[in-house]
């Protein structure tokens, strides 16, 4: 047996890269699968449903149990659905993957509302949609008298923990889902959910532009950049294993695990009496002495 045996999970971006080696580890490891996917292009345009069918198959061939849905997580109505469907065809819920995503690099002295408010939407609302209705499930469960050991794994990125050029709306809105992470983690433990997050580094459509020679697959060895060596961690957060860690940001890339330390207080300067704004530049030098060197921005 799998150590996700009989648990339900919806990935959502499950057709291609990251999302779909989720897919695939749960199945193998004994889970039922909502593959949701509505087939978009990296810039979240057009749709397609064969990707999603295609994932399904493949998992159903290996034996598995699978179902497509291609309902929009920013739509209200229709993350409900992606959650009912996940009911449907299972009986029930334990883990929500917030995978799908979408990007639209440009530096920000050219970039556009329309491009703002879009990464912002798949992003931010997507992870609040499909999650809050999940969440909406497992506390009538909870209140029904049932048990509740379910997860939420959201999806943030090395570009919303330290920034990247040319992404100031990406790294904007995962450096939000970080932070929605620690609230949720903080709120809904009562009710049996934890809620972590993932900033993967492989190979995926969105990675092989812009580090398009980092990225490229290797012939033989480790292939550091396969989208499969981010599968494993993600599998065990939503096992029945994981419920004791909450509120984490995990980095991953190849065969490396890391637990981010966030926004950690830093040195200190205290006085028991009003800042003078003169003096404040005294202090703050002081402080920047003392602080250890930050990682760079991406592409910087």
């Amino acid at each position: 047996m799998g150590i996700c045996e009989g648990r339900t999970v919806i990935v959502t971006g499950a057709a291609r890269g990251l999302g779909r080696s989720y897919a695939l580890a749960f199945a193998a490891e004994g889970a039922n699968v909502v593959v949701n996917d509505i087939g978009t292009s990296l810039s979240g345009e057009g749709r397609d449903t064969s990707a999603a069918d295609a994932v399904v198959a493949e998992i159903v061939a290996a034996g598995g149990k699978a179902v497509a849905n291609y309902d929009d997580i920013t739509d209200w109505d229709a993350a409900k659905r992606i959650v009912a469907a996940a009911i449907d065809a299972f009986g029930g819920l334990d883990v929500v993957v917030n995978n799908a995503g979408i990007v639209r690099d440009r530096m920000f002295v050219s970039a556009t509302p329309e491009e703002w408010d879009a990464t912002m939407h798949v992003h931010l609302r997507g992870h609040f949609c499909v999650s809050r209705h999940a969440v909406d499930y497992w506390r009538g469960v909870q209140k029904a008298g049932g048990k509740v050991d379910a997860r939420i794994i959201n999806t943030t990125s090395g570009a919303g923990l330290q920034g990247s050029i040319a992404q100031a709306a990406y790294s904007t809105a995962k450096g939000g889902i970080a932070a929605l992470t620690l609230v949720q983690a903080a709120e809904l433990g009562r009710y049996g959910i934890t809620a972590n997050a993932l900033a993967p580094a492989a190979r995926t459509r969105m990675t092989e532009g812009a580090f398009a020679e980092k990225m490229a697959a290797v012939e033989q060895g480790f292939d550091k950049q396969d989208p499969d060596n981010i599968a494993p961690t993600v599998v065990w957060l939503g096992s029945a294993e994981s419920a004791h860690v909450s509120g984490c940001v995990f980095e991953l890339e190849g065969g490396r695990i890391t637990i981010e330390r966030g926004w950690d207080l830093g040195p200190t300067i205290e006085q028991d009496a009003k800042w003078a704004p003169a003096e404040v530049g005294v202090a703050v030098d002081a402080l920047l002495a003392k602080r250890p060197a930050p990682r760079a921005v991406w592409g910087s």
